[in-house]
């Protein structure tokens, strides 16, 4: 009886050891497949995800360079130029402008960087600040040539603006989408 108890365990124990063996095996290539599955997936989501928002987010960095080229205080003096305005009327002017443009353009920090938006709105008070400063130089008789002056001044004094820098960073940006 005893042969008979040790001849089985001869045949169970190998055979055992083999199915332990086997479904191990066969356990991680299932988990091996099931995480080959969900990169793919993953991949797959983010592909359409960028297909679907690229467009959008091309046209966000377009629109983000125009506000800024519309808001740079030459291309906004020369575009509102009013020369029988009181200077303080054409400040008043440029600032609404810029103002309006700017709530024109604000779902655009949906598809730019936080930082990229940040220097949008850094580029928008700074140019704010010029024309504040240059009407603050103006007397009651002043004239809206008198202001553009001014302006025009404070920019050639100032070199490169801040809408001038954040236009090349949105470049920069744009181009590492690609």
């Amino acid at each position: 009886m005893e042969t008979i108890i040790f001849q089985i365990a001869l045949i169970v124990v190998p055979a055992g050891a083999v199915l332990l063996t086997a479904v191990y095996f066969l356990r991680q290539q299932s988990e091996s497949k099931v995480k080959d599955a969900k990169l793919e997936l993953t991949q797959t989501l983010k592909q359409q995800r960028q297909e679907f928002f690229l467009p959008s987010r091309m046209e966000a960095y377009q629109r983000c360079v125009l506000f800024l080229e519309r808001i740079h205080p030459n291309s906004l003096v020369m575009r509102l130029q009013n020369p029988g305005l009181p200077a303080m009327a054409f400040q008043v002017k440029l600032l609404e402008t810029i103002r309006e443009e700017y709530e024109h353009n604000i779902a655009q920090q949906l598809f730019v960087s936080g930082a990229a938006w940040d220097m949008v709105k850094k580029s928008k008070e700074e140019t704010i600040s010029i024309i504040n400063l240059a009407g603050k130089q103006m007397d009651a008789t002043s004239m809206a040539t008198d202001l553009s002056a001014k302006i025009f001044e404070i920019v050639a004094e100032v070199g490169e603006l801040p809408s001038e820098i954040t236009v090349a960073i949105l470049k920069k940006e744009l181009q590492e989408l690609f």
